[in-house]
């Protein structure tokens, strides 16, 4: 391996095949054979074996081969359903897995964690998690947090292994998968991965997305409780009174259990399950990462987004646009610049020394780019210096210097570049000078342009001082950077302020530069810049009130970040925040949604993120506000048509003993409607588009609870229709077929073709003429699949007469239809009459 360009692509791939991926044995996933076991232990299925005895037991064989039928179909789709959610979590752990940054074929590129292998080269930087054992080659100022292995606290100095060193290399100059660059950046060789690690022989496992209960799924079991434990006592009740009512105690307990089956909302659970879970593999398609599940529940509450400008607003992708220095601007665009690019040349040289050689910060890689351009040939490019030390940036300036020796002299020459002011300091200016620069640091920065200070010194002394400020320098002139905003920001930050979302841009930059770029983005500004200095000079409640006009936050440091996130907490809003630093991830955790860059974030700040914009782009952070809306607004859907559903069910099933009917449902039967329910809660509604208009809609109140009085009025209301219609297709049904079986036939059809009229009812809320519904494929094929089974149940004779059916003359059939479409109707007049309360 060559220790500048690393393995080829080959190499890498062939050690991969014999070493096997760099992971350690996570926790067992759950396999078919334990998921099948856990779908077969679920109570619905119980129940329906209880039943299945019990058809045994009064000698109807055929019934019960026909209930274990219908099981077994409600086991598949029930058992699909649940892979297909297993699969997409696992899809979102694979893409939540560590990620290096590696030479390979001579270049970096950021691959997945689990694809290193021995011998590969990997450049770590502050916040990076180390993602083997790594052997040093070249390491500056290098610190790593070892706790995960150690349990101390206090992160370790590492220092590179000399190049003619043969000793095997000291634990000071390793790094161990799992350990966390805390300060500094380095470059290594891979020595142990997954298992052969220490990480792995000490038989640690890696962590997998945690599952964590939501607040709607904590509401939902204990609905779902009380309701089992309702259904149960109204069930025991049925039984017993059929029982001693009619003295015949296995249909008693017939009833009983039917009436269980029609209450139990084992839908629910799998509803909130398939749809969170779902929603977070549709944004992962969508290049977000949902690291947290229950972030997916929020984000259509979301009232405020705290976004940086680099890389989120901007491409960060930099090009040095100007130079000044001596009173003089230069247009790096211009190409009559070159008459006089002697007169440039000591910036842009001391700003190409004060960078790193192979630089990754897009900052240093466009003065690089910049220097190559205009010094090559000439005497200012020094491939032959040599580095002695560097003062990296620090929270108390930020400015960074680089210390060369060239071969022929002996003093040191110090290059730094940083934030004007803080180059300024360094120089110890005259005030007058200072104004100067100052004075021309804003008429770049108020060009949208990011400005950066060069100095210079010369140190004769043996011993390097312990901080920058103990050089001698020289200002030396100020490198304006552009930095563009995407293309697709004004147009995203429009939808979010239709939408009711305010944007904070948060940056380091200059104000004019803020304020430049928030104008081109689309922000508001009338309400102008807070800069972090003024944030250190307002208390909670003055911070209150600059909160409600301001958007742009300028000159703020990371740990500042934490504060304006607490602050609009404070004010009730529900704050999203981004953030890529190691210093971001306080603010990440208090946001409550946490949402790191996927491009050149840090793993410290993904770890802490509850998402990850996979390619940094601000627009997908839109999409996630829309896909939450969605999920949200699909789920009250969904338990309205459940809880609908369920009404005629509990009705037809208590009817009999109250009227002195015979049983008019029967398991069987509502194992046929489980076939309609189950798919159309977690398919059809899972699927169905965003309602037109929803993006010009506030976000809905925080505390806004997923059941909710309008939600159950609706429910409530269509489910009554529905169970009146189809208890009218009872009675009429005896009345014009002459026989109960004619009534039950009415009612079960009824009952089916009114839950296909509820779904399409409830599959959108939005205004009449608002937009054209989108086509949903799943809805099709219930409505498909439903009539052929129904079809079927009512026209072959030997399943009729399994369902207890009469002949379905064309009388009957005419009954059937117009019962179904006044249901229909009921229901969509209900969900219209929603709309004017609202």
């Amino acid at each position: 391996m060559d220790k500048r360009s690393g393995l080829s692509t080959p190499e890498a791939e062939a050690r991969l095949r014999r070493d096997g991926p760099n992971e350690l044995p996570a926790a067992a996933q759950s396999g078919a054979a334990l998921l099948l076991w856990e779908v077969l232990r679920e109570p619905m299925f119980l129940l329906l074996v209880a039943c299945g005895a019990i058809y045994l037991a009064l000698g109807d064989r055929n019934e019960a081969l026909m209930l274990l039928g219908f099981v077994l179909v409600v086991i598949v789709m029930t058992f699909v359903q649940k892979r297909r959610s297993q699969a997409a979590l696992e899809a979102l752990r694979d893409l939540s897995s560590p990620r290096a940054l590696v030479m390979r074929d001579g270049k970096p590129v950021r691959v997945p964690g689990k694809t290193l292998v021995a011998g590969d080269l990997v450049l770590l930087a502050e916040g990076d998690r180390v993602p083997a054992d790594i052997e040093l080659l070249e390491a500056s100022y290098l610190t790593v947090d070892e706790s995960l292995l150690t349990g101390e606290s206090q992160p370790v100095l590492k220092q590179a292994r000399a190049a003619n060193d043969t000793e095997a290399a000291t634990a000071d100059q390793r790094c161990y998968s799992g350990s966390l660059v805390t300060q500094g950046t380095a470059q290594g060789c891979v020595v142990a991965t997954g298992p052969r690690s220490a990480l792995g022989r000490i038989g640690a496992s890696l962590g997998s997305i945690a599952m964590d209960e939501t607040p709607i799924q904590r509401e939902t079991g204990r609905i779902v409780q009380r309701l089992a434990l309702a259904g149960a006592s109204i069930a025991l009740v049925l039984a017993l009174g059929w029982a001693l009512s009619r003295g015949d105690w296995l249909t008693g307990l017939l009833a009983g259990l039917t009436l269980a089956m029609a209450i139990l909302p084992e839908e629910l659970p799998v509803v909130l399950t398939i749809f969170l879970g779902l929603g977070a593999w549709r944004l992962a398609r969508e290049q977000v990462l949902t690291r947290r599940i229950p972030a997916v529940e929020l984000l259509g509450a979301t009232t405020v987004l705290c976004v940086d400008k680099t890389g989120t607003l901007t491409r960060n992708q930099m090009e040095v646009r100007r130079l000044w220095v001596d009173g003089a601007s230069f247009e790096l665009a211009d190409q009559a610049v070159d008459a006089m690019a002697h007169a440039f040349h000591p910036v842009l040289e001391y700003a190409v020394l004060s960078s790193h050689r192979r630089a990754f910060d897009p900052m240093e890689a466009a003065i690089g780019a910049a220097g190559q351009r205009w010094l090559q040939g000439s005497e200012h490019l020094h491939a032959d210096w040599t580095l002695v030390s560097d003062y990296p940036l620090s929270r108390e300036l930020l400015a960074m210097s680089r210390v060369w020796r060239s071969p022929d002299q002996r003093e040191l020459l110090v290059a730094a570049k940083g934030a004007p002011e803080a180059i300024v300091d360094l120089c110890h200016l005259p005030a007058s000078q200072r104004q100067h620069i100052a004075e021309q640091v804003a008429a770049l920065a108020a060009d949208g342009l990011r400005v950066l200070g060069v100095a210079r010194a010369v140190f004769a002394a043996k011993a390097l001082p312990p901080i920058q400020h103990d050089f001698d320098f020289e200002f030396v002139g100020l490198v304006a950077l552009e930095d563009p905003v995407r293309a697709d920001v004004p147009a995203a930050i429009a939808e979010c302020r239709a939408a009711g979302i305010r944007v904070a841009m948060i940056t380091g930059d200059h104000p004019a530069t803020a304020l430049a770029i928030a104008r081109q983005a689309g922000l508001q500004v009338q309400g102008g810049p807070l800069s972090g200095t003024e944030l250190d000079t307002l208390d909670d409640a003055a911070l209150a009130e600059r909160l409600r006009d301001t958007q742009v936050f300028c000159r703020v440091r990371p740990e500042q970040k934490l504060r304006l996130v607490q602050a609009f907490r404070a004010r009730g809003d529900v704050v999203a925040m981004t953030g890529d630093g190691v210093n971001d991830a306080p603010a990440l955790k208090a946001a409550h949604i946490g949402v790191a860059m996927g491009g050149r974030g840090t793993d410290v700040a993904r770890e802490a993120a509850d998402l990850v914009l996979l390619n940094d782009d601000f627009g997908s952070l839109v999409t996630t506000i829309r896909y939450g809306r969605r999920v949200f607004a699909n789920l009250r859907k969904a338990i309205t048509f459940v809880l609908a559903a369920h009404l005629p069910i509990i009705g037809l099933a208590l009817a009999p003993l109250l009227m002195g009917w015979p049983l008019i449902l029967m398991p069987a039967h509502i194992l046929f409607l489980q076939l309609v329910i189950d798919p159309a809660c977690s398919i059809v509604f899972e699927a169905e588009a965003l309602e037109p208009g929803a993006m010009h809609q506030p976000p809905r109140p925080p505390q806004a609870r997923l059941f909710d009085a309008a939600l159950v009025q609706l429910g409530l209301a269509q489910g009554v229709g529905l169970l009146a219609t189809v208890l009218a297709g009872y009675l009429l049904g005896v009345q014009q077929g002459g026989s109960d079986d004619a009534g039950r036939t009415v009612a079960f059809a009824v009952l089916v073709l009114g839950n296909l009229g509820l779904i399409q009812a409830n599959r959108s809320w939005a205004a009449r003429g608002a937009a054209p519904r989108a086509v949903n494929a799943a809805f099709r094929w219930i409505v498909l699949g439903t009539g052929v089974l129904l079809a079927l149940a009512l026209g072959v004779g030997q399943v009729a007469a399994l369902f207890k059916f009469s002949a379905a003359s064309a009388a009957l059939l005419a009954l059937i239809a117009a019962l179904a479409v006044a249901s229909w109707a009921w229901c969509t007049a209900t969900v219209r009459l929603l709309r004017q309360r609202r």
